[in-house]
């Protein structure tokens, strides 16, 4: 019998050559027995070594196995506030008080993999899929950019033939083509993130040349045999270090910012905070360049999915947070993304833990932004049930009366500061006074588009505290700062240095 068109597509999707090539006599660097040997090895760490880790911490340097698996062990109430407020410290130190917004587009459901805690695997016959015509793509980047402000996304796409590179690439012209008018001037998406099926070096050559920001592909799991068990042998999802070494490929493309992530509930959270280290020491070691940014969704629940609703490895909101505390501690360069799927409770609290990313006007359903029909979720359009269903307008508001600026800057990755140029200026500090200036001629674009007046006037306390200290601690730039900031609030769009 001939293979139909997407069995076919299937079958040629693992290039065993950009998978092998990266592993050391057929072994992937996740060695399930040496992270446990490490975490019962530092199971009952001192509190003066524990300190000297946090020091270590502070200065901007990525942990090792040990150390992280000796944070995690923690019991010592003392010395967890020491690790939170050093956290905090450190996500100051590194991005100052900045936190960075996106959507995520929705662009397709059809998925060729089964996996068991997801919504879109394919033997779901509940679920409506669907995949974004040009059209309507283009419908969804204009409420996304003109109505509610946002000046960067995360793509997100099935594995799917239908949903392939050329299909990517396509939606990525689209969306950075849309200019839609606002209040004051003109609103477009600056910045596209994609989470995607892992890709060879050719394809994703193809999006670098689109303008790719961070590639994104979450592990799920860094645990074997879980892995094993929630994705089933039958499928392309199912090959651990196809997926492991989707960043290595990414780095030979050229695509030097990536984001990592696993969702936690799959496996115990322990070996899932010492799986995302060994990752990014991985990176570091091979590229000399960490993740960009790192994520950690808990697994939250889905349509027809009963691992999802009740899952084996279930994390507590404590264990979340202490997950939280040593990511930042263990990479301290790195970007934190606290998604929606936490509520609104969870996520305010991370913000003052070191999370430096969050999403906002958040819907995940196909065309869900343009479609104004309901406000409610649905679970036979949606990969799962989000907790935190704030507006952006609300998020920045909330943000502001926490002390923290919400920043719109993209200009970073279209100046060339990515990669290991970024990872030296964030370990540096110097990143973090950039953005700062670029955060608040972006906030008060931002605030004079889209703001409601209750917004604006929370804003406004912000960025007049921001305005003095940028004038005493950056004298060097400060008059050419206001300058742009001065044109900015004239109607003046996209300035940044």
């Amino acid at each position: 019998m001939n293979a139909t068109k997407e069995e076919t597509w299937i079958n040629t999707r693992i290039k065993e050559d950009q998978k092998t090539r990266y592993m050391n006599a057929g072994k992937d660097f996740i060695d399930d027995s040496a992270i446990y040997a490490t975490l019962e090895r530092n199971a009952n760490p001192d509190a003066s070594r524990i300190r000297d880790i946090i020091a270590k911490s502070c200065s901007i340097q990525t942990l090792t196995a040990d150390e992280t698996a000796a944070l995690i062990n923690v019991r010592d109430p003392k010395l967890v506030s020491e690790m939170e407020a050093a956290a905090l410290s450190i996500k100051k130190k590194v991005y100052d008080n900045r936190i960075v917004t996106f959507a995520p587009l929705y662009m397709s459901s059809r998925c060729v993999n089964n996996c068991t805690y997801c919504g879109f695997r394919k033997d779901n016959h509940a679920m409506k899929r669907g995949v974004l015509s040009q059209d309507e793509v283009r419908k969804e980047t204009e409420v996304m950019a003109g109505s509610i402000g946002h000046k960067r996304i995360i793509a997100v796409y099935g594995e799917h033939p239908s949903s392939d590179v050329n299909y990517i690439a396509e939606t990525m012209r689209t969306i950075y083509s849309v200019k839609t008018k606002t209040h004051k001037g003109t609103g477009s998406i600056r910045r596209i993130n994609v989470n995607a099926a892992p890709m060879s070096i050719e394809e994703l050559e193809i999006l670098h040349k689109e303008g790719l920001g961070t590639y994104q592909v979450f592990q799920e799991t860094y645990h074997h045999k879980t892995y094993a068990a929630v994705h089933p042998a039958n499928t392309i999802k199912a090959d651990f270090p196809w997926r492991l070494y989707s960043m290595h490929r990414a780095m030979e493309a050229g695509i030097d910012d990536v984001g990592i992530g696993a969702l936690f509930g799959l496996a115990d959270w322990k070996f899932e905070v010492m799986g995302l280290v060994s990752h990014a020491v991985e990176l570091e070691k091979k590229y000399n360049i960490g993740p960009h940014t790192i994520s950690f969704p808990r697994i939250e629940p889905a349509q027809n999915s009963i691992l999802s609703k009740d899952p084996s490895k279930k994390t507590s909101d404590e264990d979340f947070r202490r997950a939280v505390v040593v990511l930042r501690l263990a990479v301290p360069y790195t970007g934190m993304i606290v998604t929606a799927r936490e509520n609104a409770k969870i996520r305010n609290d991370l913000f003052g833990l070191g999370v430096t990313q969050a999403d906002a006007s958040t819907r995940i359903g196909i065309g869900s932004y343009s479609d104004i029909s309901t406000d409610k979720q649905q679970d036979n359009r949606q990969q799962f049930i989000l907790g935190d269903t704030r507006s952006l307008d609300e998020l920045v508001r909330d943000l502001a009366n926490m002390g923290n600026i919400t920043s719109f800057c993209t200009a970073g990755y279209r100046c060339g500061r990515t990669g290991k140029c970024i990872m030296d200026l964030l370990r540096s500090g110097k990143e973090g006074k950039f953005c700062k200036l670029n955060a608040v001629i972006t906030f008060r674009e931002w605030l004079d588009d889209f703001a409601s007046p209750d917004t604006k006037a929370a804003g406004e306390k912000v960025i007049e505290k921001e305005i003095e200290e940028i004038r005493n601690k950056l004298p060097g730039v400060f008059d050419e700062f206001f300058k742009q900031y001065n044109l900015t609030k004239k109607g003046e769009r996209d300035l940044y240095f």
